[in-house]
């Protein structure tokens, strides 16, 4: 049943849908300005710091079960837009994926994981999961007011970067392909790696992968830079199968460093290449100045972050 709930004029009403059916006839309902709530972490912090209005309707997405959950579907992992990053840090599935399981170990604090979703992380449009689903090419599926409509993450992200987001629009999934990937989804015991290491898995494919995150202080803090770095080389000849490499951080839109990726695999992997990795990363990493870090010191940091990872990745 779709009730209304609290107050009215300074306090918003509260809209609690139980089905996807009832968030359409809400969307179509109400009138004003709206805001759709997921673990609400993120919002309650930049309501008190008065950086966003408090609307006049607030629409819970707690009671949606189509939007929680983490499952097989095809060669696709599929991860409920409400689905809390404490369970997507504890799934056995997600750990196929090493560099979102880290990206999600690295936000926030376990209290505010247990709350969080990471539907919530991806929608601010700066969160730190941005970088880890970029590089696995993930799609995002919304429920905007024209029906179901999906999204490349990097297509999305750029759309934000050009102001043509609809703020209207629902995230109800992510789905990560592992076609793209040596990750096999139908073993029934996951096979467990960590970043930042080179791994042999069954099809003969050495596969390096890392998230690194730099914040203004140890633990618990908004990042300033954030990369990820999934590569598979072929042992037969030593060069470069496929690279993906994404930055990010603070209140900056995450891209792919796709001239970085080119120059990378244009040469047989090696450790050598880091140096050249951090120097292509900076030069071609776009991020800004505010009042905690310059635009070039974050460009350095992602450079050097990267660098030492590939460089990490040989040694280990």
């Amino acid at each position: 049943m779709v009730m209304p709930g609290y107050g009215s004029g300074a306090q918003p009403s509260v809209w609690q849908p139980g089905t996807l059916q009832e968030l359409l006839n809400i969307r179509e309902q109400i009138e004003g300005t709206r805001c759709y709530v997921a673990g609400g972490t993120l919002l309650r912090t930049q309501w008190e710091a008065a950086l966003k209005g408090s609307p006049e309707h607030l629409v819970s997405l707690a009671c949606i079960p189509e939007m929680s959950g983490i499952s097989i579907q095809g060669d696709e992992i599929v991860i409920g837009a409400m689905t809390r990053l404490r369970e997507c840090a504890t799934d056995p599935l997600l750990s196929r994926f090493p560099i979102l399981h880290q990206a999600i170990l690295a936000i926030a604090a376990p209290s505010v994981r247990n709350l969080a979703t990471i539907g919530g992380n991806i929608a601010s449009g700066i969160g730190d999961t941005l970088p880890a689903l970029l590089v696995y090419d993930a799609e995002l599926h919304w429920l905007t007011c024209r029906g179901m409509e999906t999204q490349h993450v990097a297509l999305w992200l750029e759309n934000g970067r050009n102001s043509k987001l609809n703020a209207d629009d629902v995230l109800i999934s992510i789905h990560i392909p592992s076609r793209n990937f040596a990750v096999n989804l139908t073993s029934s015991v996951p096979e467990r790696y960590t970043c930042e290491s080179k791994q042999s898995i069954p099809e003969r494919v050495h596969q390096i992968s890392f998230y690194r995150k730099l914040g203004r202080r140890e633990a618990f803090t908004a990042s300033l830079v954030t990369v990820a770095f999934h590569g598979e080389i072929n042992p037969d000849d030593g060069r470069w199968t496929q690279i993906a490499i994404a930055a990010g951080g603070g209140s900056g839109i995450a891209a792919r460093l796709t001239e970085t990726e080119h120059w990378l695999q244009s040469e047989k992997a090696d450790a050598s290449q880091a140096a050249g990795l951090a120097a292509q990363v900076t030069a071609e990493f776009v991020s800004y100045t505010d009042a905690f870090a310059t635009e070039i010191y974050r460009k350095q940091s992602a450079g050097n972050m990267l660098g030492a990872g590939l460089w990490q990745a040989f040694h280990s």
